[in-house]
């Protein structure tokens, strides 16, 4: 039975998606090729006619959920700070932090972006470097750009590694309200 270029396409999808996800909540390395296809009810063996290898879905993961998280943080179009400071407000939330597989990829993905291939982290780069140029473009700051942007990323994974939500909590708020403190110190728009 032969399928259309759209039912492929559309399997393709279904597959980033679900190993997005998956890749997010459990890690990419711990699972197999036979589980990411079972998860879209497939068998392993139809993974090779979307993918030449798992290192190529990776670096397909990567694309999409930077370009994903980069649209969802500011990074394209019109930014002021007050949109900066709403995107900062709903990344540093408890709900970002207990879903990890509809946010962003960076704390959840970051440790194993790091072991890829130099590929993937030069493709990591590209996006992770535009999130930064638009946010120190709003913030007229290269430097403050890439602080809020690292503690942002470095709170959520600390937080997501403490059992007691009102510590995590507490690490949540305190790096906001740090980086709010930062933003308020700056000269008005």
């Amino acid at each position: 039975m032969r399928y259309s270029v759209g039912h492929k396409q559309e399997t393709r999808e279904r597959l980033l998606h679900s190993s997005a996800a998956q890749a997010k909540t459990e890690g990419f390395s711990s699972v197999g090729v036979d589980g990411l296809m079972k998860a879209i009810g497939l068998s392993g063996g139809a993974f090779y006619s979307h993918f030449s290898s798992k290192d190529q879905l990776f670096g397909a993961i990567v694309q999409r959920e930077l370009s994903q998280s980069l649209e969802r943080l500011g990074g394209e179009g019109q930014q002021n700070r007050e949109k900066l400071r709403r995107c900062l407000k709903q990344y540093l939330s408890l709900a970002h932090l207990q879903q990890p597989d509809a946010g962003c990829a960076l704390p959840a993905l970051g440790a194993e972006i790091s072991r890829s291939s130099v590929e993937v982290r030069q493709e990591a780069q590209d996006w992770i470097c535009r999130l930064q140029q638009a946010w120190a473009q709003t913030l007229g700051s290269e430097s403050l750009a890439w602080s809020i942007l690292s503690q942002c990323v470095g709170a959520l994974v600390v937080a997501r590694m403490l059992v007691s939500p009102s510590v995590q909590q507490q690490v949540l708020a305190s790096s906001h309200e740090q980086i709010i403190g930062q933003l308020q110190q700056l000269p008005e728009e």
